[in-house]
């Protein structure tokens, strides 16, 4: 992964592919998609996340470009049986994703139901392969420090990618805490994904400097516009 953010390392593409445009919402059109993926493609971001119907779309607009095509599985709430998220998975490489973003079934891991969840994650971590990177959301609005724990450890015994804090659709997304604790929980393989909140420059540059390596967002555009200001006026004043 990533060395953390600092000052000296910053630069619009650097950022810029640490950000996995979202696409989620239910009510988005095709043509909304379409217009998302362009502009993932103008700021050269690391990923498109749409719902699963939408990647074989997504995936051919940015068809050999550097931005991949990522989708959800078990989305949102993570109440799908192990086998439909293997299935959601396969279905989803076959459509042209290269990133899944999985949700634990979350009253699996309240009940400490941890072999269960493990299979879970892993069914999912075997049917991606080489094929594509699978992060976990653990939802962490519904959980309590041990919970998350134990959320991060089970993640990454299942050989998954990174850990993610939420869908976006909780009442509650990525906190600076949480973040810190997920990120000394797991090992440095192992990548941190803030989702869920995430909307400006300061925050995002906060969360980089705790080791965040990816970030689900919606505001790309006010992001990285705002740090290519920054960075002309510091050029300007020099």
């Amino acid at each position: 992964m990533s060395a953390a953010m600092t000052p000296v390392n910053i630069s619009v593409e650097r950022v810029a592919k640490m950000i996995d445009h979202s696409l989620l919402r239910p009510e988005l059109t095709i043509g909304e998609v379409g217009d998302g993926c362009e502009l993932a493609l103008r700021y050269d971001v690391a990923s498109v996340c749409v719902k699963p119907a939408d990647v074989p779309f997504a995936a051919g607009l940015l068809a050999g470009t550097d931005v991949a095509v990522g989708t959800v599985v078990g989305f949102p709430h993570g109440s799908s049986t192990s086998r439909i998220k293997a299935a959601e998975t396969a279905a989803a490489l076959n459509d042209g994703a290269r990133e899944i973003d999985m949700v634990i079934n979350i009253g699996w891991l309240r009940q400490r139901r941890d072999d269960d969840v493990l299979a879970d994650i892993e069914m999912v971590v075997r049917e991606a392969g080489d094929a594509a990177l699978v992060k976990v959301i653990l939802e962490n609005a519904y959980l309590d420090t041990e919970e998350k724990i134990r959320g991060c450890r089970i993640s990454e015994q299942a050989g998954a990618d990174y850990v993610k804090t939420s869908t976006g659709f909780a009442p509650g997304g990525a906190t600076l805490d949480d973040l810190r604790l997920m990120r000394a929980t797991v090992p440095p393989r192992m990548g941190v994904k803030a989702a869920g909140g995430v909307r400006t420059l300061d925050l995002l540059l906060t969360m980089a400097e705790i080791g965040v390596t990816r970030f689900g967002a919606t505001a790309t555009a006010t992001i990285l516009d705002d740090l290519r200001a920054r960075i002309d006026g510091q050029h300007k004043e020099v």
